[in-house]
């Protein structure tokens, strides 16, 4: 009893001191969900619901600009750029691929996608301007997504792409459960399976699939974001939307690239978890992750997890620096400086 009395109390001193070091900022208060958002010249770009698009400056959070992309109201979850321009794609079909000159700010709607099952639930480019976009499976269990910057045409070939099991699918919770690195690219499903896709660039039109021993079974369980800190080591969190404070098995690790995930912190983190990310320079030892009902953060690869905010209704983050980061969410973006 003795022992245990210790440990609680440590837990609490070492909890009690990360929160101590924890200072935050609201940049922005809008009537809005955000999941998705981009750091770029300085700013925070979002795109979210009611057809919204814009940003607010990290440093002077009265520089702030918005603009709605559609007159009907459109919900985007996705967020990606290039070199020259910002691209969003809303949920629900028929989906339309925005794209937004960095420069002007003018945007144009550049294609749409009409299959009825269309729900477009993450966008990433990499440092080479390739991106991928991926949507809900199409009826027949096929891949649904865009390729740019690639060879497109010898990509997007049904036989190319896995197929997925029924009520497998994506979560469009951060525009986050697509992982880029190395000239990887790892794409996180949900829902009655929880796997692994993966391929690269080298050769984009040979996937590959990895099971997992994550949360999964029912719709609303599985993988919600992942993140690699190098070709080798990633992470992936997640869990149940419908019964947040359930921790089990909704954290893994994989050191080799994805074929094979350990779960760590089972029964022992603060539950369902929206996005994660590596803290730069850390090697891959730090790493925060969010979900609606808390801020984590583990300083050992993810194997222990302290929380570190209460800070609720926060769904996407990402890091400006190796000390601060931004998160977004139910009406709002934050910036929160870490002293640790």
């Amino acid at each position: 009893m003795k022992k245990q009395i210790g440990f609680l109390l440590f837990l609490f001193y070492f909890t009690f001191s990360f929160a101590q070091k924890v200072e935050i900022q609201t940049l922005l208060k809008d009537q809005i969900s955000i999941r998705a958002l981009q750091i770029y010249d300085d700013k925070v770009w979002y795109a979210g619901t009611d057809s919204k698009f814009g940003f607010v400056s990290l440093k002077d959070s009265a520089d702030k600009k918005q603009m709605k992309l559609s007159d009907e109201k459109l919900e985007f979850r996705t967020l990606a750029q290039d070199r020259k321009y910002f691209y969003t794609i809303n949920i629900l079909s028929p989906a339309y691929l925005f794209r937004i000159d960095k420069k002007t700010l003018k945007s144009n709607l550049i294609s749409s996608d009409t299959i009825k099952t269309a729900f477009f639930d993450s966008f990433i480019f990499d440092k080479f301007d390739r991106g991928i976009a991926i949507s809900d499976p199409a009826v027949d269990g096929g891949f649904n997504g865009k390729i740019f910057g690639e060879k497109p045409e010898s990509i997007n070939k049904k036989n190319s792409f896995p197929k997925y099991f029924p009520g497998e699918a994506h979560f469009a919770a951060s525009n986050t459960n697509i992982a880029t690195n190395s000239g990887k690219v790892w794409i996180a499903t949900g829902g009655m399976t929880a796997r692994i896709f993966k391929f690269s660039w080298n050769n984009p039109t040979k996937w590959q699939v990895f099971e997992t021993p994550f949360i999964q079974g029912t719709s609303s369980q599985g993988i919600y974001s992942i993140d690699f800190y190098n070709k080798n080591f990633g992470i992936a969190v997640g869990g149940d939307y419908t019964q947040q404070a359930e921790n089990i098995n909704n954290i893994a690790t994989t050191n080799d690239g994805g074929k094979t995930w350990q779960i760590q912190a089972s029964g022992e983190n603060g539950g369902y978890k929206t996005c994660v990310k590596f803290r730069p320079k850390s090697k891959g030892k730090d790493i925060i992750a969010v979900g609606d009902q808390n801020i984590e953060f583990s300083n050992d690869y993810g194997k222990t997890w302290t929380t570190i905010s209460e800070e609720k209704g926060l769904y996407s983050c990402d890091w400006i620096d190796e000390n601060t980061l931004v998160f977004a969410g139910k009406n709002r973006i934050i910036k929160m400086k870490i002293n640790f």
